[in-house]
């Protein structure tokens, strides 16, 4: 009985790690002021007819602290990543040099920047609110096993000791990125 329980707090570590892990991967297309190519994670290129991820397509480099420089592997998708850039919601003009295309990422202005500061607590609500739902289905679960009450109230301390290390690691990164952001 207790093997599935402990089971059961394995895989519910797991999912919150995966919650984490999620709201990092939000964090890092927030755009801070500095370039960085993990803001061009969520661009699809069509290309020869299928929505590719830039990345399969192109390099994506930085030669400056406020430029990012797309390279693609084959020039004839150059178009292709160019009208993809300009469809995509991330504000930023680009600039074909006919071997490349440069996005140039402008100063972030004090209201853009508190904006973005609401915008990521908003990810970090979400995101603690994915690893209480997982805390919830555990609970469940859990009760469901038939263990004794004491096994039970010891396994439930745990899944809730679970959350709130989840929940604390969730406001750490939401900090870091708040402190990123608001940094001139």
């Amino acid at each position: 009985m207790n093997e599935q329980a402990d089971m059961l707090l394995l895989e519910i570590e797991e999912k919150m790690e995966k919650s984490v892990h999620a709201l990092d991967r939000e964090y890092a297309a927030v755009r801070t002021g500095r370039a960085n190519p993990n803001l061009l994670d969520r661009i699809f290129v069509s290309y020869y007819g299928v929505e590719t991820p830039l990345k399969q397509v192109a390099s994506v480099s930085v030669p400056e602290a406020q430029q990012l420089y797309i390279k693609p592997f084959d020039k004839s998708v150059l178009k292709d990543i160019e009208h993809a850039i300009n469809q995509s919601n991330l504000g930023l003009p680009p600039r074909n040099d006919g071997t490349g295309i440069r996005l140039m990422l402008p100063a972030l202005t004090e209201d853009r920047r508190r904006q973005l500061v609401k915008d990521v607590e908003k990810m970090s609500e979400s995101g603690k609110v994915a690893v209480r739902n997982v805390r919830r289905e555990g609970n469940e679960h859990l009760k469901k096993l038939g263990l004794t009450e004491d096994d039970e109230k010891g396994y439930l301390e745990d899944i809730q000791t679970l959350t709130d290390k989840y929940v604390k690691i969730i406001d750490d990164k939401t900090k870091v990125k708040s402190e990123e952001l608001l940094v001139i």
